[in-house]
């Protein structure tokens, strides 16, 4: 029985474009984050599509979400972030789809691949210091160099502060990718028993079905834990640091 766990994480072109020296061409990834982008739009757009003051099954639902993003940042940055709502409910979406997506056959999990989460948690750090300069000025510089502290401590604070605040996006990206990573890759491997076992894999089976049930509970707490991260990331930005 050959068994190959990280074969479902090769990226592989489907159609290649190339303008100049730049690749711009459709990979499994590429296409991943557009379908889940899709679907993410099309659930959205067939719960609201008939809003009604006692909401139905589906409009109660998103509202459950969208409420639970908008009390996450509250809780997190207070009012100040009503602003930024829509950005942290876009990614809680596009993690969350990417999650799941990468569950079904043949489908692409781009939540696993460090470019992708990598990309998104230096948004977040790029969002971060727009905020930061915006509320503050150039005083938020002083996230570097906290009030307080001797001068002749710079030398040392300075760069450890710059060390801990570009640190942040990699956390974040090296816990998600991990966690997706590990969990396809036990998929992918009781898959390969059952397929082996044949009719004799009725206990691996069973197996793994309880565990793609426990991978999407996974799934829904990864984007959690990613967007509230991201969350109290971004509330530093609306902090005053002088």
């Amino acid at each position: 029985m050959n068994i190959e766990p990280l074969a479902q994480f090769e990226l592989k072109t489907f159609i290649p474009i190339r303008i100049g020296p730049v690749d711009i061409s459709l990979t499994n990834s590429s296409i991943s984050m557009i379908l889940a982008t899709v679907l993410a739009l099309f659930l959205l757009f067939v719960m609201t599509r008939r809003l009604r003051i006692i909401p139905h099954a589906a409009q109660s639902m998103i509202e459950v979400f969208y409420n639970f993003i908008v009390n996450m940042v509250y809780e997190t940055i207070g009012t100040k972030g009503e602003k930024i709502i829509p950005f942290i409910f876009s990614l809680f979406l596009f993690i969350l789809f990417g999650n799941l997506l990468g569950l079904f056959p043949y489908t692409f999990t781009f939540t696993s691949h460090l470019s992708v989460v990598g990309t998104m948690a230096l948004l977040g750090l790029g969002l971060s210091t727009i905020i930061g300069i915006y509320h503050q000025g150039w005083r938020w510089l002083r996230v570097f160099f906290p009030a307080g502290i001797p001068v002749l401590l710079a030398p040392i604070i300075v760069p450890i502060e710059i060390i801990s605040f570009l640190s942040k996006p990699f956390s974040l990206t090296v816990r998600l990718v991990m966690n997706m990573v590990v969990g396809h890759i036990m998929l992918d491997v009781i898959a390969a028993f059952v397929v082996a076992l044949g009719l004799a894999g009725f206990v691996p089976l069973f197996f793994a079905g309880v565990l793609i049930i426990f991978e999407a509970g996974i799934a829904l707490l990864q984007a959690y834990i990613y967007t509230i991260l991201t969350c109290i990331y971004l509330s530093e930005s609306f902090e005053s640091h002088h």
